[in-house]
């Protein structure tokens, strides 16, 4: 095994199948200590982006017009524990295990899975996965994407970024 290899990586539940995806984004990132996908979230939540509150306030007054729920975006909130069916901020936990976290939010537009996924590694720390996966389901939903998709993989590197130089990252 490759020195920091990790000892077995989860593969990610997605939305769908990955050929029915509109949208797929993964993202890794090592960190120094082991912990559960949980703690992960907590910590990438911990320090929201200045700019996303306001993304998130005008994402919902353009998508209310449409008939799209208002989602309100990240409070940073701290969770202990978890159960199928919670709230997290806006997501929905569809499934929990020290090792996963499994969220959703199902619209009218389009349906999104995100997975966080915790990988202990060899040397110690794991491997943070942050997967993203997206089906739309009518045109307002594939215009939604557009910005969406260049935007996501850009947000989630920097709070990735932000992990590493909290001194968690490895």
């Amino acid at each position: 095994m490759p020195d920091g290899a990790g000892l077995e990586r989860q593969t990610p539940r997605l939305v769908a199948a990955r050929e029915a995806l509109a949208y797929h984004d993964v993202q890794r990132v090592r960190l120094a200590r082991d912990m559960t996908a949980l703690e992960a979230w907590n910590a990438v939540m911990l320090e929201p982006m200045p700019l996303i509150g306001l993304a998130f306030r005008i994402r919902d007054a353009v998508s209310a017009r449409f008939g799209v729920k208002r989602i309100g975006g990240f409070t940073g909130r701290q969770k202990t524990q978890v159960a199928e069916g919670d709230m997290l901020d806006f997501f929905r936990v569809e499934g929990v295990t020290d090792r996963e976290l499994v969220l959703t939010e199902r619209d009218r537009h389009l349906d999104v899975m995100t997975t966080i996924t915790t990988d202990p590694l060899a040397g110690g720390g794991c491997e943070m996965t942050i997967t993203s996966s997206v089906v739309t389901h009518n045109l307002f939903g594939r215009l939604y994407m557009i910005p969406v998709g260049l935007a996501h993989p850009v947000i989630v590197k920097r709070m990735m970024r932000v992990l590493s130089r909290k001194g968690v990252g490895a």
